[in-house]
């Protein structure tokens, strides 16, 4: 997390770059809040608010929209990616630690969510204030999204595990991820602790579900994928260069940079390009590569982890 914070790091482009939620995500988050005998619409909270992407989602259902991050560029940059939307000033982005919201009173919160960041808190100290901010009837709802995948092309979903997993330091990305954060996400937020053991009588039942497809079989009663978008090779080759790993494999390994084949995730863009092209011949029963370029569109999907509760 704290390469986000970095000035090398380029919020902007992470802005850009990154996958949007999908509209019947929010419908699924906003229809388990209302649930709640006693649910009400007037405080919302995104946590790990980054560039304030899922913290826009919030304000046409409530009053008012508070997007917290720790990072100040974060901040910065939501701040000035929303100050066009028509939000009426609903919204408000704070510079806080997710484990300490000193700016909140107690049970003056109806809905808290986190957005592709849970894996970073610390549990232990985020359920015990979430049920202090939360209002009795309130609802917290965290989601993560995990590993790309390409439908299209099952048989290249080694190859991207290689890049992000793998161990070999000149080759991929896996050593260069922060942990134990990584590894929660990979794991489909599997190693969140349920809110009511780690504060007892606060919350009520704690639910996981997990829009992951046919990725993840052995996961508990996998729901169809809800991130999907059909983009360009060019744009996918945008989104891998927002990895948090990425950005600091260069800072070690400046001299990657230089190498024949082009810089790592140049590489492994082109040979994702190769082998769907190779996959394409297949498909034809051609004995010639079919040739994909960055022009050409290809469907990418995130698996999406779910947890939710609400406060009793």
């Amino acid at each position: 997390m704290a390469t986000y914070g970095k000035a090398t790091f380029d919020t902007v482009k992470y802005a850009v770059s990154r996958p949007t939620y999908p509209r019947a995500l929010f419908d699924f988050v906003f229809a388990f809040h209302g649930r709640s005998s006693a649910a009400q619409w007037d405080t919302a909270v995104d946590l790990g608010c980054g560039t304030g992407q899922a913290t826009v989602e919030l304000a046409p259902r409530f009053r008012k929209v508070f997007g917290v991050d720790v990072s100040a560029k974060m901040i910065d940059t939501a701040r000035t990616a929303t100050s066009t939307t028509n939000t009426n000033g609903k919204i408000e982005f704070v510079q806080s630690a997710v484990e300490k919201l000193l700016f909140l009173e107690n049970e003056s919160v109806d809905l808290v969510v986190g957005a592709q960041a849970g894996h970073w808190f610390d549990w232990s100290k985020v359920w015990p204030e979430a049920a202090r901010v939360l209002k009795r009837g309130g609802s917290a709802v965290f989601w993560n999204y995990s590993e790309f995948r390409l439908p299209q092309y099952p048989s290249l979903t080694p190859l991207i595990t290689a890049y992000q997993q793998g161990s070999d330091p000149l080759n991929s990305i896996g050593p260069y991820w922060q942990q134990p954060g990584r590894s929660i996400l990979d794991g489909h937020l599997v190693a969140v602790p349920d809110a009511g053991e780690v504060v007892p009588g606060a919350f009520g039942t704690f639910n996981r579900v997990y829009f992951t497809g046919a990725h993840y079989p052995n996961l508990p009663s996998p729901r169809s994928v809800l991130m999907r978008k059909t983009i360009t090779w060019m744009d996918l080759y945008g989104y891998l260069q927002t990895y948090s790993a990425l950005h600091t494999f260069r800072e070690h390994h400046p001299e990657d940079a230089q190498h024949a084949e082009g810089e790592l995730s140049l590489r492994f863009w082109r040979s994702l390009m190769k082998g769907a092209g190779k996959s394409k011949a297949d498909d034809h029963a051609s004995d010639s590569r079919a040739e994909v370029n960055g022009d050409d569109e290809v469907i990418i999907e995130w698996p999406l982890a779910v947890i939710l509760v609400h406060k009793v």
